[in-house]
């Protein structure tokens, strides 16, 4: 599956399902917050605004879906 900024998604939390925005898909290293994001070309990561709280997070592809 590939993603592009603006898609809305959806993935799972100990809360339940969440909702939010993709940001950008990150292919290097990165910090968010305190949080070391581990990415490269061959495993990237997404950058997802939250739609409840605003909050940044990133997620393996694999863990999201689009809404």
């Amino acid at each position: 599956m590939t993603l592009k900024k603006g898609d809305a998604v959806e993935w799972n939390t100990s809360q339940g399902t969440t909702h939010g925005t993709v940001q950008k898909k990150q292919t290097s290293d990165t910090h968010i917050k305190s949080h070391k994001v581990s990415a490269s070309k061959d495993e990237p990561q997404y950058i997802v605004k939250s739609d409840k709280c605003g909050a940044l997070a990133a997620h393996k592809p694999e863990a999201l879906r689009k809404r």
